[in-house]
């Protein structure tokens, strides 16, 4: 990440988040060669950026279509032209399916999600009622532990759903994230090979009770490259490599230089020489990675690159409490400071515009799904 100058910061607010747009192309056609290499289709979550500008980017790279995490981000991307969209999250609720039906008429290819025999009756009522072939995908828990149908009760909720009309459940899908044999790992090659041999295993069953399974969706950030080399998906589903961030670097997902967002903030106290506070708090970092946690053990929520030797180990909504390793931070009220997060995705829905740099030029940029949270 190239910081700014003392004379560009001056131009902004703070706290603020600043993204290198160059980076970001770079960001964009590495992902993009890993899948044309692997002929494997990238479906990228735009649930980190949250732009309809980037999504398009995306695009016209060569993306097959976009992920979406909520019918609301998914009914922006749309109105921004976007007209392949895979809603990666089982929808449960009259208002967010009503929706889901409306924006189906409005685009090209809607998919939508399945993890249980409830939530696909609700859906084959609305399909039903509609009149209308709703194109499903069913997620599978690969070792995340969150939503997904689990491996061992695939075949009878698969037995269930089959035969539901207005249905025609055409692929699969999961999020694995770095878990190997059930526990966290350090190892994205590990992770990923599992994850691919894992889906096909799933999609292989489900073919065995009569679905005609088209599309395997796997593959976050760190373990794409990976599960893309198995052959066994045929689509990967990466957010966070636009930016990258702090726990994607660490996790060997990146190098440094190729992390393309930071938020700059300013120091508003120096209650002790050890100690500084800045203007961002949990209102401008994410706090969802819980720190000095298996495997990695992670000990602050940014990482300062001209201060590595700080940690932001605490936040008030408004109050970053910034730590000395050892000895003075070697801050003064009203320095500017940068910071990586930790967590891109969850920081950047916080922000109502980031400002893009390109050229040396500084432009502000609007985070147009910001809290489309439904």
């Amino acid at each position: 990440m190239k910081t700014l100058s003392y004379e560009q910061m001056q131009g902004l607010e703070t706290p603020c988040m600043v993204v290198d747009m160059e980076q970001v192309q770079r960001n964009i056609r590495k992902m993009q060669e890993i899948a044309d290499r692997r002929r494997c289709c990238l479906r990228p979550h735009i649930k980190t950026h949250k732009s309809t500008e980037l999504a398009r980017m995306q695009q016209e790279a060569g993306a097959c279509g976009i992920s979406c995490a909520t019918v609301s981000e998914a009914e922006i991307m749309a109105a921004a032209g976007i007209e392949d969209i895979f809603i990666a999250y089982p929808l449960v609720g009259t208002h967010k399916l009503i929706r889901a039906e409306q924006l189906y008429r409005r685009v090209k290819r809607l998919i939508l999600a399945v993890d249980s025999v409830e939530g696909a009756k609700a859906l084959s009522r609305l399909a039903v009622s509609s009149k209308l072939i709703l194109e499903v995908r069913l997620e599978i828990d690969t070792g995340a532990g969150r939503t997904g149908i689990p491996m061992a009760e695939l075949k009878k909720t698969g037995q269930e759903i089959r035969g539901l009309e207005g249905l025609a459940v055409t692929g699969i899908y999961t999020f694995k994230s770095l878990i190997y044999r059930g526990q966290p790992t350090k190892d994205a090659g590990l992770a990923g090979a599992e994850e691919g041999a894992m889906m096909a295993e799933a999609a292989k069953l489900l073919r065995e009770i009569g679905f005609a399974i088209r599309e395997v969706s796997a593959g976050s950030t760190p373990t794409a490259e990976a599960c893309a080399a198995t052959g066994m998906v045929s689509e990967v589903r990466p957010g966070s490599y636009i930016y990258y961030d702090r726990m994607t670097y660490l996790e060997g997902a990146c190098a440094a230089e190729e992390i393309a967002a930071a938020v700059y903030a300013t120091v508003v106290s120096t209650p002790e020489p050890s100690m500084a506070v800045v203007d961002g708090g949990s209102k401008t970092f994410s706090g969802d990675v819980v720190l000095a946690s298996p495997p990695f053990y992670f000990d602050s929520y940014a990482f300062l690159p001209d201060h590595p030797h700080l940690l932001l180990e605490r936040m008030n909504e408004e109050h970053g409490i910034l730590r000395s390793r050892q000895g003075p931070t070697g801050l003064s009220v009203g320095d500017v400071v940068a910071m990586i997060p930790l967590h891109i995705c969850t920081a950047v829905n916080l922000q109502d515009h980031f400002y893009g740099v390109s050229e040396n030029r500084i432009r502000q940029m609007p985070v147009d799904a910001r809290g489309a949270l439904v």
